[in-house]
């Protein structure tokens, strides 16, 4: 046989410390926005608290202006001039209402704006945003009865709201660049694991006889047995509640209970949810031949799991059933292993497939890619060839012990030359 390696550019593996440190920088930014909003809202509640002293006091200063010029002359020339300075030169006020003898005179930095007329007399208009503060002192002339003066003004300073709100924004933006950041750094780093894929390239088949092989193999492997049951009725149907599940998380459980002689029941293994080690080759060879008929492809993966209890193998059987979609297409295999049947890709795509749960399973999973060899993957594909279920399993399985023993990946590909294969299958007959 000839050896092929083919390296797929990924960033490295970073199991829990990636999620650590997203954890982290999640904390900080969820801290950020927080402090951002609470400043803001502190900053606004004193802003308005501070509006209120400066009304009181530009009031105050207007008040002294209009008594000291209506001493002068009441509504002349100088003193409408003076109070209009006043007026334009105040941040607050926005208009003033100056009574005398009964008359009403109006000043307002925009015309209409704070000031309506009701019966020849000047009214303040009741608006939001206006200041409800009790703005009113009475004026002393000698001349001039019954005088005073009134005064509207904006209860918000809209020039330091919108500094809060721009200063507000700014750290909530540094907040979600630095989870924008972040995120980027963790989907380079969670692309593809880092591994070398090889693909063992054959030119003849494979130097063992199929069928010799997988005896070899079926006769060095205790059968496959059920991991359960206690019945509790008659008439018990297998995954029913008419039977008693124990869980068994010791690897020897395993080793005592497929001594028995136990066949097969249901369409799911107890043990793992998915389907029996036995069912493999009828339901391989059913796919083969519909992906044959269809002339679409299949792959067909072989995984060895490197734990030690049940409930972990049963975990990683969860995962694959949802990454996987399809629970009839896996199988048990052996104690801690899982058969995958993928019609329809291709074997570069199927590759793509189990470098994706690799990576799916360092995540849920962690403690299981700790070692580099805690998931191994082997896998075939019909590539173009009529061949049965064997001859795949048998090309999975050498796949599969390769992985094992390769020191740089985890995964190893069989690839076959289809019109060699062809050639020798015809020298065959």
């Amino acid at each position: 046989m000839e050896t092929e390696k083919y390296k797929k550019t990924a960033a490295g593996k970073k199991g829990n410390g990636l999620a650590v440190a997203g954890s982290i920088i999640a904390a900080i930014c969820i801290a950020i926005y927080l402090f951002a909003l609470i400043q803001g809202a502190f900053r606004i509640y004193l802003s308005i608290d501070q509006r209120k002293i400066t009304i009181e006091q530009e009031f105050d200063q207007i008040a002294g202006i209009a008594q000291s010029a209506g001493t002068r002359g009441f509504m002349d020339a100088s003193f409408i001039q003076t109070i209009n300075n006043a007026l334009t030169a105040s941040d607050s006020i926005i208009a003033l209402i100056i009574t005398g003898a009964d008359v009403g005179y109006s000043f307002e930095k925009e015309t209409g704006q704070a000031i309506t007329w009701v019966n020849n007399q000047p009214r303040f208009i009741n608006r939001f945003g206006f200041s409800d503060q009790n703005l009113y002192r009475p004026l002393s002339f000698v001349e001039i009865r019954n005088a005073n003066i009134k005064a509207a003004a904006s209860a918000f300073d809209y020039n330091e709201f919108s500094r809060i709100l721009r200063e507000t924004l700014l750290i909530i933006l540094a907040g979600f660049a630095i989870a924008f950041i972040t995120m980027l750094i963790q989907l380079i780093a969670r692309k593809p694991v880092q591994n070398t894929v090889r693909y063992v390239q054959t030119h003849e088949p494979v130097h063992k006889k199929t069928s010799e092989a997988l005896q070899e193999k079926h006769s060095s492997q205790p059968d496959k047995k059920t991991r359960h049951v206690t019945e509790t009725s008659s008439g018990a149907v297998s995954g029913t509640k008419n039977k008693t599940v124990h869980p068994i998380n010791e690897p020897e459980d395993y080793d005592e209970i497929i001594s028995a002689d136990y066949e097969p029941k249901g369409l799911y293994s107890p043990r793992s949810s998915i389907g029996w080690e036995d069912y493999i080759k009828d339901r391989l060879d059913s796919e083969l031949h519909r992906c044959s008929s269809a002339e679409k492809d299949l792959v067909f993966s072989l995984m060895e799991l490197d734990i030690s209890d049940n409930d972990t193998y049963r975990s990683a059987t969860e995962e694959a059933a949802a990454f996987f979609t399809s629970r009839d297409l896996l199988f048990e295999y052996g104690k801690t292993g899982i058969a995958v049947i993928i019609p329809g890709i291709t074997l570069d795509d199927g590759i793509s497939k189990c470098e994706r749960f690799i990576q799916r399973i360092s995540e849920k999973l962690p403690d299981i890619t700790e070692t580099d060899k805690g998931l191994c993957i082997g896998l075939s594909s019909r590539s173009g060839r009529i061949l049965d279920a064997d001859r795949l399993i048998l090309e999975t399985s050498e796949a599969l012990k390769r992985a094992k023993k390769d020191a740089d990946s985890p995964i190893i590909a069989f690839r076959s030359d289809p019109e060699k294969y062809r050639e020798y299958i015809r020298t065959r007959t």
